[in-house]
């Protein structure tokens, strides 16, 4: 008899079982991770279809070609969306495992496009919704409408032959998507600086929530960290001013902008609000990845430095 059949048979002491149950579990946690991220992906990119879709969906009388566009644009989007999220690398969104910086950004978006759309339907079919929306909306444009403004600069952006109401519409859509993109702002300032974000998520992958940064050309990390946050925060301050500018002095040489169509108001003012905000979150959100980065290498310096105890 040999030894394997003369030694005492202890269910599950075989090595082989031991394999085969690790076997067993692996597939299962393996599936629920998968299904989850693709759960995520599905549901990021619904959200990004129904932002697409929200002008055609709450304004009134809607054009039929107008709708087949925002249905197109909507399922690109989504797909886009659902594409980058499912992936186990990065492609192009930034910060995409330091939540909540593009929730934010994404609340902010929704929101402005959102109420916008509310107000613009509220011309047609008033409600009373609608009707507390544009003043709250009137009350806001009346009050950031001064010389030099932002909000100033968007309504002398109109044509000379734009008539009363679309002149008061622009005001009130402009001012209350910068009252929006302040508020974000303001509230990702405060993660950043009394929550300590990204470091209170834990370990932060510069790879994969940079992945269109290269740490490994250019000079120092920090200095090019430091730089691109510079130049991102200077240029959401100034693109507001700027934007109207260029479109006023861009007049006289094409087809200046038209207005008139609720959708292309409600797009165009929330790109106007939303870019630079964008632009200073993604500044600020940099220029704490620079520090962290000094910091780890200011205690790994100190670590280094320090004699070793004698035993």
């Amino acid at each position: 008899m040999g030894e394997n059949e003369a030694g005492p048979q202890t269910p599950g002491a075989a090595s082989w079982d031991k394999y085969a149950a690790m076997y067993r579990g692996w597939p299962v946690w393996k599936g629920k991770v998968v299904i989850g991220r693709m759960t995520g992906a599905a549901a990021r990119g619904l959200f990004v279809a129904l932002l697409a879709l929200l002008p055609a969906l709450v304004l009134p009388d809607v054009a039929a070609d107008s709708t087949q566009i925002s249905v197109l644009m909507a399922l690109l989007a989504a797909f886009l969306t659902f594409v980058e999220y499912n992936s186990n690398f990065p492609s192009i969104v930034e910060f995409r495992d330091a939540p909540p910086f593009n929730r934010l950004r994404f609340v902010a978006l929704f929101a402005t496009v959102l109420l916008l759309s509310l107000i613009l339907r509220g011309t047609a079919e008033p409600t009373l919704l609608t009707g507390a929306l544009t003043s709250v909306g009137t009350i806001i444009g009346n009050a950031v409408d001064f010389p030099y403004s932002p909000v100033r600069l968007v309504v002398l952006m109109l044509p000379e032959t734009a008539s009363p109401q679309l002149v008061a519409s622009v005001r009130t859509s402009a001012g209350l998507a910068y009252l929006i993109s302040l508020v974000a702002m303001t509230a990702f300032l405060i993660l950043v600086r009394l929550m300590n974000w990204p470091a209170r998520q834990g370990i932060f992958n510069v790879w994969i929530n940079l992945p269109l940064f290269d740490p490994t050309v250019g000079g120092d990390v920090i200095y090019r960290l430091q730089r691109d946050a510079r130049v991102n925060i200077a240029l959401g301050f100034l693109l507001p001013f700027i934007i109207p500018a260029l479109v006023k002095a861009a007049a006289d040489l094409i087809d200046p902008i038209t207005l008139q169509n609720p959708q292309t108001l409600i797009w165009t003012l929330s790109a106007w609000a939303f870019l630079p905000a964008s632009m200073i979150m993604r500044g600020l959100a940099m220029g704490k990845v620079a520090d962290m980065i000094q910091d780890k290498r200011r205690r790994a310096y100190a670590d280094a430095e320090t004699p070793f105890q004698p035993a």
